[in-house]
């Protein structure tokens, strides 16, 4: 399998030039780094070329570098159906950059493309109803990107009061994650709510 995927590398390389960076195999997978710009002209190569068929689009996700210039990694996840091959395309983008909407040619990647812009805050040029889809309308920020607070910016609740849900800045009730409890595993010192009752029946054995 690892062969095959580096000479459909090899291939890609040679009818693709202006659109392929690298490719590398791993994990029997072929991973293609294209660059933005022509990421609708590869997509296209993939599905109608006879040596690929990629017709089925299984994913598109992304991955946050907040260190680098071109901080995301978007990634797409292809199907052969008909070569029995799996393919993972990769693009670099910066915070600023659009990326091309491949709908057009893959129908199911418009709610991928959403679900990647509520999360990360990509933009896809060309799409036709680019919204959140798996937060609320007003939810502030992109959860998956790293920079994003573990709670978030505002909390949801009922309020009996109003008969309504209503929307509030995060508070919390206690220093966030400053416990000083310690797991028995880790040799605390003391004896835990509880573990005296192990200690006393221990005693009372001998």
């Amino acid at each position: 399998m690892s062969e095959a995927m580096r000479e459909l590398g090899a291939y890609l390389e040679l009818k693709q030039p202006n659109a392929v960076i690298a490719t590398d195999v791993a994990f029997g997978e072929l991973t293609v780094t294209v660059q933005p710009k022509l990421i609708e002209t590869m997509v296209e190569f993939l599905r109608d070329d006879a040596a690929c068929r990629f017709t089925s689009l299984v994913d598109i996700t992304a991955i946050d570098h907040p260190e680098r210039v071109a901080r995301f990694d978007v990634v797409y996840h292809f199907l052969s159906m008909y070569q029995n091959h799996r393919i993972r395309v990769k693009l670099a983008v910066r915070e600023s950059d659009m990326v091309a909407s491949i709908h057009a040619i893959h129908p199911s990647a418009n709610w991928f493309e959403r679900e990647v812009f509520d999360m990360f805050g990509i933009l896809f040029s060309g799409h036709p109803d680019l919204r959140r889809i798996l937060t609320d309308y007003g939810f502030r920020g992109h959860p998956l990107r790293k920079d994003f607070p573990t709670t978030g910016y505002t909390e949801v609740r009922y309020d009996e009061a109003q008969k309504r849900v209503v929307y509030e800045p995060v508070s919390l009730v206690q220093e966030y994650r400053q416990f000083d409890f310690l797991s028995p595993w880790e040799s605390a010192k003391y004896v835990l709510p509880g573990d005296d009752k192990a200690a006393d029946q221990k005693a009372g054995a001998k």
